[in-house]
């Protein structure tokens, strides 16, 4: 069936076949679909949705538009993490390491910004030298020899969801659950994986802003994960606020190494990323309950063993083997760093957790189309945590900016992203359930 019958019938909301999908991801993998046909498809699944069996051929079919990678020569369990996306949620580059150092063997094949939210994959390039896309055989030996590997999806590797994933980030059909099962779960799937744990997030600075909405996709991604063979549980954790205190490039880069030296501790980020380190052991069966896993975790980050795995991985993808010791020689730096002022003193009650990713955008470190260039330097740091007592005129965040014009107008947008309030709120749990 030609293309556009297979768009027709799904925008009339009919429930396309395995073969009809296989052979739209085939036309997509081989280049024969414009960019056109591929926003329309990807509308048209966003407005008419798709069935469990449409999103597992979906799945499949992106799945095997590449190579699977192998790991029979790895002695250790095979395992992986994603997260749906979100604001200054820089996990991933802390949690690999950690599991690694723990016994795990962690192949991550991460993406890039998509929409307001932020791509590990822009933020491992604020590393000079740093290759997202080595070839199989440099993949293959990072993974043996460091333990973990970061990277981004090579053409060869689910390459049908590379093509779909950038027009999804420029056509407003990002948060739809069939495409982002399959977006998620086809990487995953090629990527040879025994277990995986998924981050899916809820809030306002999330895809998925409603609990009920964020608990279908958890459901989506764990019935078709599982159906297929990988071992896989779902974490709903909070987004209604950044994560981490950073967002944007080099930023939570530094936030990143900050962590995994121990001064990160007692924090919103921490909590998460031990809570999926456990999760990791366990269903690994490395480790025989969550207390002992996070202690596992623990040791790992307290004796720098996960700091040392971080660094050989780096070293070893091209990037230098200093980067810990020296973040300042090799992280860019903003030519403009602007405090945020509290308009006012009270609590910080609530903020616009989107806003702020929109914001980081706006300075240039995301993308309004697929081929734009990031400005790695620019983003907020040293961003206070919802529950904090502040002010007038204390600092509630750090601009970074290319220009003192770029760096005015982030400041206004970042006061105006948040609300001070005279009671202290009540904070929602940062991890609001497994499913």
């Amino acid at each position: 069936m030609i293309p556009q019958e297979i768009i027709r019938r799904k925008r009339d909301g009919d429930e396309l076949d395995a073969p009809e999908i296989s052979s739209f991801v085939a036309a997509l993998a081989a280049g024969r679909l414009s960019e056109g046909q591929i926003g329309a498809f990807a509308m048209a699944v966003w407005f008419k949705g798709m069935s469990r069996a449409e999103t597992v051929a979906l799945t499949l079919a992106m799945a095997d538009s590449g190579d699977r990678l192998q790991w029979a020569d790895i002695d250790r369990p095979i395992a992986d993490k994603h997260s749906t996306g979100g604001v200054g949620d820089n996990v991933s580059l802390m949690l690999a390491p950690i599991a690694a150092a723990c016994g795990l063997a962690v192949p991550m094949i991460s993406g890039r910004g998509l929409g307001h939210t932020g791509g590990t994959l822009d933020k491992l390039e604020s590393i000079p030298g740093y290759m997202i896309t080595p070839d199989a055989d440099l993949f293959h030996k990072v993974v043996k020899e460091a333990g973990c590997a970061i990277i981004g999806q090579t053409g060869t590797l689910a390459p049908a969801d590379g093509r779909l994933y950038a027009v999804r980030d420029v056509t407003a059909t990002v948060d739809s659950i069939p495409l982002i099962t399959a977006s998620i779960l086809s990487k995953k799937l090629a990527a040879g994986l025994e277990t995986l744990v998924l981050d899916v997030k809820v809030g306002n600075g999330a895809f998925m802003a409603d609990r009920g909405q964020a608990e279908i996709l958890a459901q989506s991604l764990v019935e078709v994960a599982n159906g297929a063979g990988v071992k896989t549980s779902a974490l709903i954790t909070d987004m209604n606020q950044p994560l981490a205190d950073s967002a944007g490039n080099a930023v939570e880069m530094r936030n990143c190494l900050d962590f995994l030296v121990g001064r990160k501790a007692d924090t919103r980020l921490e909590t998460v990323v031990l809570a999926f380190a456990a999760e990791m052991l366990v269903k690994s069966g490395v480790a025989a309950s969550s207390d002992e896993a996070e202690r596992m975790a623990r040791q790992a980050l307290s004796s720098g063993k996960a700091a040392e795995v971080f660094a050989r991985m780096v070293s070893m993808l091209g990037g230098p083997a200093d980067l810990i010791e020296n973040p300042d020689r090799y992280l860019a730096k903003a030519p403009v760093a602007k405090p945020v002022p509290a308009a006012r003193s009270g609590w910080l009650g609530a903020c616009d957790a989107r806003g702020i990713g929109v914001s980081v955008i706006d300075l240039g470190g995301g993308r309004r189309h697929p081929a734009d260039r990031i400005d790695h330097r620019v983003g907020f740091s040293e961003l206070l945590p919802l529950g904090t007592r502040v002010n007038a005129g204390e600092p509630i965040a750090l601009v970074h900016a290319a220009d003192d014009a770029a760096a005015e107008r982030a400041a206004a947008a970042i006061a105006a992203h948040y609300r001070i309030t005279e009671d202290k709120p009540e904070l929602t749990p940062v991890i609001a359930g497994l499913i």
